[in-house]
């Protein structure tokens, strides 16, 4: 889907409004851009700076993903082609228009826009569009109530029609310490010898474990495991996290901890260098559903040693590695090869950074806002419907699953 052409023209778009940096929201930005867009990306300042470090990296991934390609010939498309470029990217980024949250924003061609906290990770907002007397309410993705490290979502004042996620529809967290999962998880490993490989997203994931290792370290556990971040972009992400200190509930002190309780890896070559390393150790590196990034190299090299393990951290989406890894594949396909999994595989589904199912319903609650229908999106089918007999039950609203392409006349 990703290469079929926009349902609208790109060029007859005057804004886009952004909810956070998460690929998944603006990964096709520069496809966009690439496309015909040349108007205004609306979003707040935090997730403006995270899109620098972000639509570069993935230009370049999309780069490099399509040489590698066909430097190896496991494509079926010949020749590979990156989806966009650096440049498109970049092209992209020129067309950011940070915004402040809770405050009121022109829209082009009128129309006002605000922005509430959302939670999920940082910079990530809820939206709310006043159009022609009739107002539209975003959720974007939502993060957890008692978080230990982002601010709690805000309640929507205003929605006649609202869009809400439901990637977390269908369940409920588990109510286990993350922290203790991981210190058990890591040093089980550590004993028999070997390494925990963790595939987790440069943005959100990676600072909350970074914060949990920190806690571990300082109260005297895994203090000869030493833990190595694998992601360029990863270390950018943790730096931009200790710049917006508003965003988050953690104290300049608390930052400087968990930032500094990795070492960092850059470099291709320091890169090799730690999947050859035979000593105990923990690496972090994205993606976190294992779909592509430096994690499919340490993936190649920890994965059929049964003495190590591979620790997911949250939700894995359908068709990705990481669902088939979970669901217990025997094998993965990386780069052209089928790669046996004896490792030990393991999912903390507590560290997901998404609202489950009961805290979507107290975020709509909490709002004390009956919209006239409310359009349930962002999950998998099952989660989706799941979530909206839950609102039709517990809410009374009227509530549907919309279809790919479906439109419906706001009035």
């Amino acid at each position: 889907m990703n290469w079929e052409r926009f349902p609208v023209e790109p060029a007859g778009i005057s804004a886009v409004i952004l909810t956070h940096a998460h690929l998944d929201h603006s990964g096709a930005l520069p496809l966009l851009v690439r496309q015909g867009f040349n108007g205004t990306i609306l979003c707040s300042e935090a997730t403006a700076a995270l899109c620098e470090v972000l639509l570069r990296d993935s230009g370049h991934l999309q780069e490099q993903d399509a040489r590698f390609a066909n430097k190896r010939g496991f494509s079926k498309h010949k020749p590979a082609l990156p989806l966009y470029t650096v440049k498109d990217a970049e092209a992209a980024l020129r067309l950011l228009r940070p915004v402040s949250f809770h405050g009121g924003h022109s829209l082009p061609g009128g129309g006002n826009l605000m922005l509430r906290r959302a939670g999920h990770i940082l910079g990530a907002a809820s939206i709310e569009i006043e159009w022609e007397q009739i107002s539209v309410a975003f959720s974007g993705d939502l993060g957890r109530h008692d978080d230990p490290i982002m601010l709690q979502p805000e309640p929507l004042t205003k929605a006649d029609y609202l869009v809400v996620e439901s990637t977390y529809g269908d369940r409920s967290h588990p109510k286990i310490d993350p922290q203790r999962t991981i210190e058990e998880v890591v040093g089980t490993t550590a004993r028999r010898g070997g390494t925990v490989v963790i595939p987790a997203f440069a943005v959100g994931r990676v600072q909350a474990l970074l914060y949990y290792f920190a806690r571990i370290k300082s109260a005297g556990g895994l203090s000869n495991v030493p833990i190595y971040l694998d992601s360029p972009m990863a270390v950018d992400a943790s730096e931009i996290f200790c710049r917006f200190k508003a965003d988050h509930k953690l104290s300049d002190d608390e930052c400087k901890t968990t930032c500094s309780v990795a070492t960092y890896t850059r470099s291709v070559e320091d890169s090799k260098r730690l999947s050859d390393s035979p000593i105990p150790k923990v690496i972090i590196s994205a993606s976190g559903m294992a779909t592509g990034g430096r994690v499919l190299h340490h993936l190649r090299r920890f994965a059929p040693d049964q003495k190590n393990t591979i620790l997911f951290a949250g939700y894995q989406a359908e068709g990705t590695r990481g669902a088939a890894m979970t669901s217990g594949a025997k094998t993965i396909r990386i780069h052209g090869k089928d790669i046996p999994i004896a490792a030990e595989v393991r999912n903390i589904d507590a560290l997901s950074a998404h609202a489950d199912a009961d805290e979507i319903v107290a975020w709509l609650k909490s709002g004390r806002i009956a919209p006239r229908r409310t359009f349930v999106t962002h999950g998998e089918q099952r989660a989706a419907h799941a979530l909206r007999s839950h609102i039709a039950d517990e809410l009374g609203w009227t509530s549907l699953v919309p279809e790919r392409g479906q439109q419906t006349a706001l009035s």
